[in-house]
C-alpha cells in the first residue's frame, strides 16, 4: 500500500489546527480545530471530505489529550493516525532563524536548534515544540517534518536582512530581518505564476499577505529577495493589533516620559495596536460598515492601513525593477474588495489597475481583477499554508529513502 497522506499540524499555546490531505492528489481528507487547551472547557470542531462536520466541548487538559482526540476523531472516519497509509506529520514551526533554509526531518538537533530560538519566538517556538513532541510519542515510527515560515524568506541579500546596527551586537543577539508567513508568500508566488501561465523563474511577484497578521514579500523569480516583517512579526504593515513600522524612539519615549515596562509596552504594540489601537475594531468588515455609517475614527484607521500598504507595493516595485503581478491573498486580501480597490487606486503611472467588476466578483478561485490592457497583474490567490506544508513535507520524506 503506498503511503500518500499527510497530516499537517499547527500548534499554538492552547491550539491546535490540523489537516490530514492524500498527497497522491492533493485532496484534503479532514480538518479541524482543538481550541482552549487547558481552560475548563475546551472545543474540537472536526470536518471530514465526506461527512457532516462534528463538535463537541469537553476538559482538554494539555496538548497530548488534544492531538488523542485529534486522533480519535479521524479514526471515526476510518482516516486513523495508525493508518499506513498516513506517510509522516508536517509541522508548522514558526521561527527556523538562518539555520533552517528548507522543510527539515526532526531530530534531537533540530530540536534543540527550535528550542535556542525561543527568545526570538517567544510566543510561537514553545506551542510548536509541544505539538512536535506530542505527535513523536503518539508515532514514534512515523517521519515528521518542520516547515519553518521563515525559510522561504533566508533568499534574502544581507542588504535586505541586516539592520543597520553594530554588526558585533547583532550578530551576539541573532538580531536580523527573518520574515514570517512565508508558507503563504512561497505558495501564492508559484500560484500567480501558474495564473499567468508561466514559470515561478520567469515572474517578478508582490505577494501582499493581508489577514489579521499582515505582510508583504517582493520576490524575484520564485525567490525572495525583501519581506515587511523583521526580526519579529511586528515590523511593516499596519495590522488588526500590531502597529507595524514605528520610530524605535516611540519605546525610549515611552518608557521615560510614559513610565511604561518593557513588557507593558509589548502588549501595547502587538496586541493593542494597528486597526484596533486607531478605531477600536480589528475587523475590516466591521469598519467598512462603520465607514458607510460615516464613522470618521474608522475612516481614518482605513486610510492609514491603506497609505503604509501602498508605501510598501511602490517600494517593492523599486525592490524588484520590473513586476508582472501583485498578488492579494489571506482573509483580508482574499475577501474586501474596498481594499484591493484602494490599494491600487492612483498607481496608473506603474502599471496597476483594478476592474471595477471583476474585483467584485467573490470566489474561492485565483483570478485575475486587473483589466486585460493593465500592463502588471493585479490578482486574487486564496492561499493554502496547509497544502504547502503538506506538499513540501511529502516531497521531503518521498525524495529521501523514509518511505522505503
Amino acid at each position: 500500500m503506498t503511503s500518500s497522506r499527510v497530516l499537517v499540524l499547527n500548534s499554538g499555546s492552547s491550539s491546535v489546527k490540523y489537516q490530514l490531505l492524500d498527497m497522491s492528489d492533493s485532496r484534503r481528507l479532514a480538518q479541524g480545530l482543538v481550541e482552549r487547551i487547558g481552560e475548563e472547557t475546551s472545543r474540537v470542531k472536526h470536518s471530514p471530505a465526506d461527512g457532516e462536520t462534528r463538535e463537541w466541548s469537553g476538559a482538554i487538559s494539555d496538548h497530548d489529550a488534544a492531538l488523542k482526540a485529534v486522533a480519535q476523531e479521524l479514526s471515526r472516519d476510518g482516516l486513523g493516525l495508525d493508518s499506513p497509509e498516513l506517510a509522516a506529520i508536517g509541522h508548522r514551526v514558526v521561527h527556523g532563524g538562518k539555520y533552517f533554509t528548507e522543510p527539515t526531518v526532526i531530530d534531537d538537533t533540530v530540536l534543540a536548534e527550535i528550542e535556542r530560538l525561543i527568545p526570538v519566538a517567544p510566543l510561537h517556538n514553545p506551542a510548536n515544540l509541544t505539538g512536535i513532541r506530542t505527535a513523536q510519542a503518539l508515532r514514534p515510527d512515523l517521519p515528521q517534518v518542520a516547515v519553518f515560515d521563515t525559510s522561504f524568506h533566508t533568499t534574502m541579500p544581507e542588504s535586505a536582512a541586516r539592520y543597520a546596527i553594530d554588526v558585533e551586537t547583532a550578530d551576539a543577539h541573532r538580531i536580523r530581518r527573518y520574515g514570517f508567513h512565508g508558507t503563504s508568500h512561497a505558495y501564492v508566488s508559484r500560484a500567480t505564476a501558474k495564473l499567468l501561465g508561466k514559470a515561478p523563474e520567469e515572474v517578478n511577484v508582490i505577494v501582499l499577505h493581508l489577514g489579521n497578521g499582515a505582510s508583504a514579500s517582493a520576490v524575484r523569480g520564485g525567490r525572495c529577495v525583501d519581506t515587511s516583517m523583521g526580526l519579529t512579526p511586528l515590523e511593516g504593515l499596519v495590522m488588526g493589533t500590531r502597529s507595524g513600522d514605528l520610530d524605535p524612539a516611540v519605546i525610549f519615549h515611552l518608557m521615560r516620559v510614559g513610565g511604561m515596562s518593557a513588557d507593558e509596552i509589548d502588549n501595547l504594540l502587538n496586541k493593542k495596536s494597528g486597526l484596533i489601537g486607531l478605531c477600536g475594531d480589528n475587523d475590516m468588515r466591521e469598519i467598512r460598515r462603520r465607514i458607510d455609517e460615516g464613522d470618521e475614527s474608522a475612516q481614518l484607521a482605513f486610510d492609514i492601513y491603506i497609505h503604509r500598504l501602498r508605501k510598501y507595493i511602490g517600494a517593492y516595485y523599486a525592490v524588484l525593477g520590473r513586476v508582472d503581478a501583485v498578488a492579494f491573498t489571506a482573509g483580508v486580501g482574499e475577501n474586501a474588495s474596498a481594499v484591493r480597490e484602494a490599494a491600487v487606486a492612483g498607481l496608473a503611472e506603474l502599471g496597476l489597475a483594478v476592474d471595477d467588476e471583476l474585483n467584485a466578483v467573490r470566489s474561492d478561485e485565483p483570478r485575475l481583477i486587473s483589466p486585460p490592457s493593465a500592463r502588471v497583474a493585479v490578482a486574487v490567490v486564496p492561499t493554502d499554508e496547509e497544502l504547502e506544508i503538506a506538499t513540501q513535507t511529502y516531497a521531503l520524506v518521498k525524495g529521501s529513502d523514509i518511505l522505503t
